[in-house]
């Protein structure tokens, strides 16, 4: 894998953390994943309504991480759609980043990460 993308992932988790972006995720092993990253603003989809989750956001701007599968689209363009209906931007640059790579499911984001470190090393 290409060192320079796992940096801008690295990046990217960082800038979230840094301006504190509520991250979007479908399950509690993906917010894990992310927790172990360093994230903190995570807010779990799983067994809520998506007009419930958008109304209950009151930032300007999210970061949705759903997966990278069939589903885990369907899921970030009915929220991409709502959220912007809000006024409320999506930040998807790590999610863009995560295309460029093999992985698919976002709880295992800080595996990848860390076995693709190894291997820089």
């Amino acid at each position: 894998m290409d060192k320079e993308i796992i940096l801008k992932l690295l990046e990217e988790i960082e800038k979230l953390k840094q301006e504190n972006i509520p991250v979007i995720v479908e399950g509690s092993n993906d917010k894990k994943a992310l927790e172990e990253l360093g994230l903190s603003n995570i807010i779990i989809l799983k067994g809520k309504p998506l007009y419930k989750l958008v109304e209950s956001i009151d930032y300007k701007e999210v970061a949705v991480l759903t997966d990278l599968d069939e589903e885990g689209k369907k899921l970030y363009h009915e929220l991409r759609q709502e959220f912007s209906q809000r006024g409320v931007m999506i930040n998807d640059k790590l999610r863009m980043l995560l295309f460029k790579t093999q992985l698919r499911q976002i709880e295992g984001l800080n595996n990848y990460i860390a076995r693709e470190q190894q291997k820089a090393a």
